[in-house]
């Protein structure tokens, strides 16, 4: 082996191999993170990849997901072509047609379904991934509908719909660096978020106290916690109401704080009277004493941090609540908005705060004034429909059947997964009615088999993102390689079908080049300069939020304050101001032939939903489908490692495998989704909904369970 070829070998960058490092971002899962990447080109081709090491995100270091890109970008089912269907839809029969041919019919097709059922009669729906989602959002509200509806819908939203409402902000940072004490409320980030674990591990190691809530066993409740309260599934908000009942009891408020800050104490405290350890312990299983001695360590430890997990709190009939009753920790204990507490934060674009504003805003809401109709969902769940600029997409199933408040004739898809929604095929066979379904899509998946029309599109190897990160950090990435076949850009997409359909928005018929000059025009930076950087842009004059400055301005609720007893909600009858309880959906009522709750959607290292389950390298860690069940529970049912079990709900059954644990909670079976030869959704329910968010009861499906 000669020296050229060891270096090939090596795959190392240099004029002798021809392989050249070009930088982009990783958009496998959500956009919290896009972490950076080093991409290694050869030919055209990537050949190998590494985290970039001074990106100020990941700071070098990738996780399974993005390790795999490789692997990912390449997959054997990538569509490289515009296809129409040619067969019956489910069959999965396509005919390669040219992207102007797409076009047209697209366009011919929804601008007259537009004319004789109205603009409300299309929906535009974005899956994953989510980053050209401001572009989606115009294009809607351009072609006057209401209906930009979102996987967010079962995502993060209800996170932030809870801020909204009870401090006028859509977010809040976690200030670890200056808090006493850490509350991680599901807080999992070693398979989810596991950059967000390493600031945690670095202050505890400093004295940091962590007290961790989960009803799993966790690696964060292993190598973190000083105490690990363990829930019943979907009983959080007795516990949070449980720990107020503790601080207040003894004095540990911040009454100077709560006087000037918070609106509603008054009635707060006199609900949490009832919710004493002994209370507590029966609703939700933790012991009397563990709940007195976490309230202890919190009240010793002070400022306390508070991270509340988005999903696994949000996934139950009380989840908005329950999430409510733990953002309250924050208000009485005087640590909103202060040092150590939680630090409400802005958004600078696509959902992330980056310590700059832009005119993303005012691009997305620009011909809003074209809607006319309600969205899907606004009568259902009113409170979510004062605050989200979105559809609430659990409520379209329901919509296509009724008719009410209109019919739903036609949708165009980003990403649409409908295998992620609660009872899948509900909506699948919902989504068969409609006279367009047109998906935006990287492969071929289940349900572009069913679409009318599916475009290709590119990864962000292959085209421009723009991106912003905490800190004040702007990039704008080129495409490392060429896109694969003939796909492209969804905001590309976007942008020319707007242009076939003459839509009247000159701004997006420009292109996304001008759209993003609009947006950033106000920042000390143009997108010219951003390119030519290659990597992430500190933007210059930046000055760091000073915690109190939200409280003092003024919050922006009704009272001004931060609102224990809600005015936002009081204005809808039939809904409750306070953080009040209700228990899970079925514990006030067992069901002797359901007796177990399923809990689906739990985070794995190696996936998010179903995008890397044909990906091998991420197939390998996690071949078959697997339920977690409690070595009590399958003692009882007579259930060994490794065994085909049926799971059967009153929606129908699937069949998996069985996986012997103890960090499982007995009486609950744990179920990884994603997998479409047991797809968990078929068992859950989508008429189980949180009526303040419209989020689904993943979390609480009752099921039976018997070995085959």
């Amino acid at each position: 082996m000669n020296e050229t070829e060891r270096l090939l070998k090596a795959k190392i960058p240099c004029a002798e191999t021809g392989i050249d490092i070009k930088h982009t971002l990783c958009d496998i899962c959500c956009p919290s993170f896009h972490c950076g990447i080093d991409a290694y080109v050869k030919d055209g081709k990537v050949v190998k990849i590494e985290g970039t090491a001074d990106h100020p995100v990941n700071h070098g270091l990738l996780c399974p997901k993005g390790l795999s890109n490789r692997q990912y970008i390449y997959r054997e089912d990538r569509i490289r072509t515009p296809l129409r269907r040619v067969g019956k839809r489910g069959e999965g029969k396509f005919e390669p047609i040219s992207w102007d041919e797409a076009y047209r019919e697209i366009a011919s097709r929804l601008n007259a379904i537009k004319a004789k059922h109205g603009p409300e009669s299309v929906i535009f729906y974005s899956g994953y991934t989510k980053w050209y989602r401001p572009f989606l959002h115009r294009f809607t509200y351009s072609f006057g509908s209401p209906n930009f509806l979102t996987e967010s819908s079962s995502c993060m939203t209800s996170t932030f719909l809870n801020w909204w409402v009870t401090t006028g902000n859509p977010m809040c940072s976690t200030d670890v660096s200056n808090a006493g004490i850490f509350l991680g409320w599901a807080f999992n980030p070693y398979y989810s978020r596991h950059l967000a674990a390493l600031n945690v591990e670095k202050r505890k190691a400093e004295g940091m106290k962590v007290i961790i809530v989960d009803p799993r066993i966790t690696p964060a409740s292993l190598r973190l916690a000083d105490i690990h309260l363990r829930p019943r599934t979907g009983t959080d908000g007795a516990v949070a109401l449980g720990l107020a009942h503790i601080l207040i009891r003894d004095g540990k408020t911040d009454r100077g704080y709560i006087d000037k800050y918070v609106y509603g104490y008054d009635q707060y405290a006199a609900y949490v009277k009832d919710f004493t350890p002994q209370k507590v312990e029966e609703l939700t299983g933790v012991p009397a004493e563990q709940l007195e001695e976490a309230a202890a360590l919190i009240a010793d430890n002070l400022p306390m941090a508070i991270n509340e997990s988005a999903a696994p709190l949000a996934h139950h009939r009380n989840g908005f609540q329950n999430y409510r009753a733990i953002m309250a920790l924050s208000a009485i204990l005087g640590c909103f908005d202060q040092p150590g507490g939680q630090i409400p934060i802005q958004f600078s674009y696509n959902y992330l705060p980056a310590g700059f504003s832009t005119r993303e805003d005012e691009f997305i809401m620009a011909h809003h004034d074209r809607v006319k109709a309600p969205a899907v969902g606004a009568k259902r769940f009113p409170i979510w429909n004062d605050f989200i600029h979105e559809g609430q997409a659990n409520d379209l199933s329901r919509q296509i059947e009724t008719g009410d408040p209109y019919p739903i004739h036609a949708m165009l898809g980003f990403g649409m997964n409908y295998r992620i929604s609660p009872d899948d095929e509900r909506l699948k066979q919902n989504l068969l009615k409609l006279d367009l379904l047109v998906n935006t899509e990287l492969f071929l998946t289940d349900t572009c088999k069913f679409c009318d029309i599916v475009l290709p599109a590119c990864t962000s190897f292959e085209r421009s993102d723009l991106k912003s990160y905490g800190g004040g950090y702007l990039f704008c990435t080129e495409p490392v390689i060429q896109p694969l076949g003939e796909s492209r850009s969804d905001i590309q997409i976007l942008c020319e079908l707007a242009e076939a359909m003459n839509l009247d928005d000159e701004l997006l018929r420009q292109g996304p080049d001008a759209c993003w000059r609009y947006i950033l025009q106000d920042l000390p930076i143009t997108l010219e300069e951003l390119r030519a950087a290659g990597k992430p842009v500190k933007l210059p004059g930046l000055k760091p939020y000073v915690p109190g400055s939200m409280l003092e301005k003024g919050l922006n609720t009704a009272s001004g304050k931060f609102e224990l007893y809600s005015l936002a909600i009081e204005k809808h009858p039939g809904f409750d101001p306070l953080p009040t309880y209700t228990p899970p959906f079925g514990a006030d009522r067992p069901d002797n032939d359901l007796p177990y709750v399923l809990c689906t959607s739990p985070r794995i290292s190696n996936a998010l939903h179903s995008r890397l389950h044909k990906v091998p390298w991420n197939r390998s860690l996690r071949p078959e489908p697997q339920a977690d069940i409690s070595y009590e529970d399958a003692q009882a049912l007579g259930i060994f490692e490794g065994d085909t079990i049926e799971l059967t709900s009153h929606r129908g059954s699937i069949q998996m495998k069985a996986h012997l644990t103890h960090k499982a909670e007995p009486g609950v079976i744990c179920c990884y989704h994603g997998y479409s030869e047991a797809d968990v959704n078929l068992l859950t329910d989508n008429d189980i909904l949180d009526p303040y968010s419209g989020f689904p009861s993943y979390r609480e499906t009752r099921v039976a369970v018997r070995r085959i």
